[in-house]
């Protein structure tokens, strides 16, 4: 099971939210660049990079730091936050992001999405992040009626590298991962789910690598890693 450690951009630094909320932000390095060479030099094998502000205005913000971010690394990135169009998407992954997570694209034009995974198959994740198992958008601020697993089955054999699924009310709040729910999201597709949201401690990979059978492809982890909950080496070695 992959372990992709999460760089976080808010006006080009490194931070962590607190259950997506923006004011409620916590600078951990000023340096993405630097942050992922860290985790690089650990022995991680992915990155996932969030644009936090492109999020929230529907376009790319941290470029800069995402630029710095690809040149300082050689494995490979996935990016999400802000790509609202396939012109965006394309021009991430020609740019050297191995590839994009979109979310509010895939609830408002869903069919364009699952067109855009069948041109570029394995580069087009699909984002989504949920409370109370309704569909959050537009960087965490709107709540759809649409239930996750709905909008998941959409794009099942379109040829989407992953479902990226984020449980909102976890996020960042180190109250433990909602294994259940990702593995239930995971029992009813056939794409892999990489799981999001929540991760407190080495207990949290152990019951979500025990659920990787049925289609847990990876996890996503930011603020245990930053605090020091467990190191990049405990995890690998949970997950292995």
């Amino acid at each position: 099971m992959n372990l992709y450690p999460a760089i976080d951009l808010k006006d080009g630094n490194c931070v962590r939210l607190l259950r997506g909320e923006m004011d409620a932000a916590t600078v951990f390095n000023n340096d993405p660049a630097a942050q992922a060479r860290g985790f690089q030099d650990a022995g991680c094998k992915w990155l996932h990079l969030v644009d936090l502000n492109g999020a929230i205005e529907g376009r790319p913000v941290n470029g800069a730091a995402v630029s710095a971010i690809l040149a300082a690394v050689d494995i490979p990135v996935q990016l999400g936050g802000g790509i609202r169009n396939e012109e965006t998407a394309l021009t991430w992954l020609e740019a050297g992001i191995h590839r994009v997570i979109i979310g509010t694209m895939a609830l408002r034009e869903p069919d364009l999405v699952a067109d855009l995974c069948r041109r570029h198959p394995g580069k087009i994740a699909i984002g989504i992040d949920g409370r109370n198992g309704r569909v959050a958008v537009e960087g965490w601020v709107e709540q759809s009626e649409m239930p996750v697993i709905e909008l998941a089955r959409h794009f099942e054999g379109a040829g989407a590298a992953a479902i990226i699924y984020t449980d909102i009310d976890r996020d960042g709040a180190m109250q433990g991962h909602n294994v259940a729910a990702t593995a239930a999201l995971a029992d009813g597709l056939s794409t892999p789910v990489i799981a999001s949201g929540g991760v407190t401690n080495l207990e949290d990979l152990t019951a979500l690598k025990a659920s990787a059978a049925m289609g847990i492809d990876g996890v996503i982890v930011g603020r245990a890693l930053y605090d020091g909950a467990f190191d990049v080496a405990e995890a690998l070695a949970a997950l292995c």
